[in-house]
């Protein structure tokens, strides 16, 4: 039995124009500073989304029980849209999903919004639910293959949402390189995906994971008293450069195939300097890592969210053939590189 992603939906809350939060907010929060203004007009992002907009609410001083409070009310709405969506697209009712999992580094409340979510939707009461925490913006890889497993070995019909806020932890101003980097990208969204042991779809092959525990430093993603606070080091994109390459051909070996083969990328924009380096080291043209490039354009850097949405313009834009496979990565704290490989099928 396999597993094929069947369907997929999204949601995010209001957009927000990026040059106009810098010119309404970050420019006055971080006195004007060169640093600052250089990391915001190099992001590679022309809109984001948040449930927070900074320009009408400044959460900068709130303690992170607020935070998570307005988590818990923002959350709903969402992950609802996105779940709906991605039923809709599969031809599944709610009524049918076996599994349920919900991914989120940016907001926990219990009850879970995986309990609130089922209830809301009129799941059975028999669902299963799972809960994947803190894990960072690589989430959605291991998530999928959790769930790919699941529905694989026990003929379920699964659902993996993921759920990001990370407008709810803007952090007081400070003169902080990495801060500023971490201000400049990351934006809301909540993405779904259905998953069945059969049909057609995209159906997962396997998975492979590198972690470079001595760079685990880089890539840092702590609760504070005043919310979640990001460590994100400039030589991020270097150490993936070393590993990158190795880890796609260890993805791919098993299946016969090399980088070349591969018929689409749906890579996770964590910057625009980490796709520079996956261009680079997995020798790709320029188009063919577009619908990372467009979606961080267009939605910025949603964390565990961000990859499912790539995915979602790839197919939408440049639909795989049948039989064609798609790699799907993301990168995250360890320092950790996480990919899975899938393949288009008719069924």
């Amino acid at each position: 039995m396999t597993a094929t992603i069947r369907g997929a939906g999204s949601a995010v809350p209001a957009a927000m124009d990026q040059q106009g939060l810098w010119d309404g907010f970050f420019a006055g929060h971080y006195g004007d500073h060169p640093l600052a203004r250089r990391v915001w007009s190099s992001a590679g992002i022309t809109t984001r989304h948040g449930v927070v907009d900074p320009r009408t609410e400044d959460v900068s001083s709130w303690g992170t029980a607020a935070r998570m409070q307005r988590f818990a009310i923002e959350a709903l709405p969402l992950g609802v849209e996105a779940v709906e969506g991605a039923l809709k697209d599969a031809g599944v009712s709610a009524g049918e999903v076996d599994q349920l999992t919900v991914v989120s580094c940016t907001g926990y409340a219990t009850p879970g919004v995986d309990i609130l979510l089922a209830r809301e939707l009129g799941m059975s009461a028999s669902v299963q639910r799972l809960t994947i925490g803190h894990m960072g913006c690589y989430a959605a890889v291991p998530g999928l293959a959790t769930v790919a497993d699941a529905t694989a070995a026990r003929g379920l019909t699964s659902v993996m949402l993921c759920l990001e806020l990370p407008s709810l932890h803007v952090q007081p101003a400070a003169a902080e390189p990495q801060q500023m980097v971490a201000h400049s990208l990351f934006s809301d969204a909540a993405a779904a995906v259905v998953l069945a042991p059969s049909g057609p779809g995209l159906e997962v092959l396997g998975t492979v994971a590198r972690t470079d525990v001595e760079k685990a430093d880089h890539m840092t993603w702590d609760v504070t008293d005043l919310g979640f606070k990001m460590g994100l080091s400039p030589r991020v994109p270097d150490v993936l450069a070393v590993h990158v390459r190795d880890v796609v051909e260890e993805l791919l070996r098993p299946h016969g195939l090399t980088p070349a083969d591969v018929d689409g990328w749906a890579v996770h924009p964590g910057g625009p300097r980490i796709l520079d380096v996956c261009e680079d080291k997995l020798d790709l043209a320029p188009e063919q890592l577009g619908a990372s490039r467009r979606t961080l354009r267009d939605y910025g850097n949603c964390s565990s969210s961000t990859v499912l949405l790539v995915l979602d313009e790839l197919q939408r834009s440049t639909p795989v053939p049948a039989g064609g496979h798609v790699v799907f990565m993301a990168f995250g704290p360890g320092l950790t590189l996480y990919a899975t490989l899938l393949r288009a099928t008719t069924g």
